[in-house]
């Protein structure tokens, strides 16, 4: 029956050998590759060796510490490497392809030309439409904010409106987004 005391009976070298290869067929067990398995349980002994002093010293307290880090470090390394395959799905994918990226083109497209024309507007219907419809202000506010009446908020943004219809109308909005569908 073996001593209790692993650590200070058996040298550094003897503790790898005796282990090493039950490690190995333990990680083998989770990552099905010879060579990831080995390099983990050498992780694993190279933590412990980090660490020796916090480790209780009977057998059964190393080989826990052991089995663990190597489970770990495989549970670890198979995460790993489904996010990694995960990520290289997405990038194989074609992005034309998938509606949500057509879509999201489509409305970058469109608000940048709606920008561009609220920018075009005069200097007037420009802020009370900037602040009336893109940063929600009340007509109320707007009046108050400008120091302008109710109704010339009103009249600017029905000009602003019939100004970027016109824009609109005349497909300079449309020809530009249906380029990118």
């Amino acid at each position: 029956m073996e001593s209790k005391d692993l650590i200070h009976r058996l040298s550094e070298e003897e503790l790898f050998k005796k282990y090493y290869p039950r490690l190995c067929d333990f990680a083998l067990r989770y990552v099905q590759d010879e060579h990831l398995a080995e390099d983990l349980v050498q992780d694993a002994f190279v933590s412990f060796l980090e660490n020796k002093h916090q480790v209780a010293t009977d057998d059964n307290a190393l080989k826990a510490f052991l089995y663990s880090c190597v489970k770990f470090a495989c549970l670890n390394r198979l995460r790993h490497k489904k996010v990694k395959k995960r990520i290289e799905a997405s990038m194989d994918a074609n992005p034309v392809e998938d509606p949500k990226f057509l879509e999201a083109i489509v409305h970058a497209e469109i608000m940048g030309k709606i920008h561009e024309a609220i920018n075009e507007l005069p200097k007037g219907c420009y802020l009370i439409f900037k602040e009336g419809y893109l940063e929600g202000l009340s007509n109320q506010d707007l009046a108050k904010k400008l120091g302008i009446s109710i109704n010339t908020v009103k009249s600017q943004k029905q000009r602003g409106l019939m100004l970027l219809k016109r824009k609109y109308i005349t497909g300079n909005l449309r020809s530009s987004s249906a380029a990118y569908i």
